[in-house]
């Protein structure tokens, strides 16, 4: 096997550690109609999801009423971004992973799917810390943060989103391999270079904030817990527990899978684990499936930040009226 078919995978989403599996060696008409399916599905659902949110919460009104609107806003921003990229590789896969869509829009599209895959956790993480110092504020009576602030950090995650998507950017490529064009990363440094990116991606990608997260959560539901019993309103910390659960193990389970077959590539390629039968399997059938599992964290959270929030069910239910009533 060379090592260019070696990386082939990475014309679906390097990103996502998609380099590292010979696709040749078993061309799965079967796993390929699936992957396409998942990817137009999760486009269709991500659109609607997304553009629902923005039509809700967009007005001035709406961003006013709530510090977490204007946050879910910015999260819906990314992940409408990052599924309008699955078009791309759906047609991708259908053409059993050759790229036709030129040099350009390879780097645009592997970028454009990299960056608004960091700056979806990175909002994600945002919006666990300030729900838990929104909640701190209003309980010890303090002025919780300006809107102001909420701009910056929004701004400052785009930036830092930006940052690292740049390797994604310089060394993204169109490589001719056996007859078929493939969109992926090429680095100078060889397997070494990528393996630090997929570090990278690990870290920055899922353990901080996961971390991070978690541990805000768990604050929030101390918080929630201690103030209940103060109230005796056991309905509130049951309420908000569903939820926080929820998003939390929406995000671990919907990433976790991939990150965790991405860590075994990266000890295989500084060969502290070995190229065996069960890597080159897991690669081949398990890999494509965790990675349609990270695309629908896309279209789900929409559903998970608005969908569970009552108002904002209200007022989707009235839309919904008022439209059929319309027809």
């Amino acid at each position: 096997m060379s090592e260019d078919k070696y990386t082939v995978w990475s014309n679906i989403s390097t990103f996502l550690n998609l380099d590292d599996i010979d696709v040749s060696a078993d061309k799965s008409h079967v796993l390929r109609v699936f992957i396409c399916s998942v990817y137009i599905l999760v486009c269709a659902a991500g659109l609607v999801g997304n553009l629902l949110v923005f039509l809700l919460l967009g007005t001035r009104q709406e961003r006013k009423a709530s510090r977490m609107n204007f946050f879910v806003l910015n999260l819906a921003l990314t992940d409408l971004q990052f599924v309008l990229t699955l078009p791309f590789w759906a047609v991708d896969t259908v053409l059993d992973f050759s790229w036709p869509f030129g040099s350009t829009m390879c780097k645009m599209v592997l970028s454009v799917t990299v960056m608004n895959m960091y700056a979806s956790v990175f909002f994600l993480t945002a919006m666990s810390v300030t729900r838990y110092l929104s909640l701190r504020s209003a309980l010890k009576r303090t002025d919780a943060q300006s809107p102001r602030s909420d701009k910056w950090t929004c701004g400052a995650i785009w930036i830092l989103a930006t940052v690292v998507t740049l390797p994604t950017s310089i060394y993204s490529t169109v490589s001719h391999v056996s007859g078929e064009n493939l969109c992926l990363l090429k680095f100078p440094g060889g397997q070494d270079w990528l393996a630090a990116y997929h570090i990278q991606k690990i870290l920055v990608g899922f353990l901080v904030p996961i971390s991070v997260v978690s541990v805000s959560y768990i604050k929030l539901l101390r918080v929630i817990r201690i103030r209940s019993m103060k109230t005796s309103n056991p309905k509130s910390i049951s309420r908000v527990t569903k939820s926080v659960t929820i998003i939390v193990l929406s995000f671990f389970l919907c990433w976790m899978p991939n990150h965790a077959i991405t860590l075994w590539s990266v000890l295989v390629k500084l060969n502290v684990a070995n190229w065996d039968r069960s890597y080159y399997m897991a690669h081949t059938y398990v890999f494509p499936l965790t990675v349609c599992l990270a695309h629908a964290n896309s279209c789900l959270n929409p559903v998970i930040y608005c969908l569970m929030r009552p108002n904002f069910r209200t007022k989707l239910r009235l839309l919904i009226h008022r439209h059929v009533s319309d027809i």
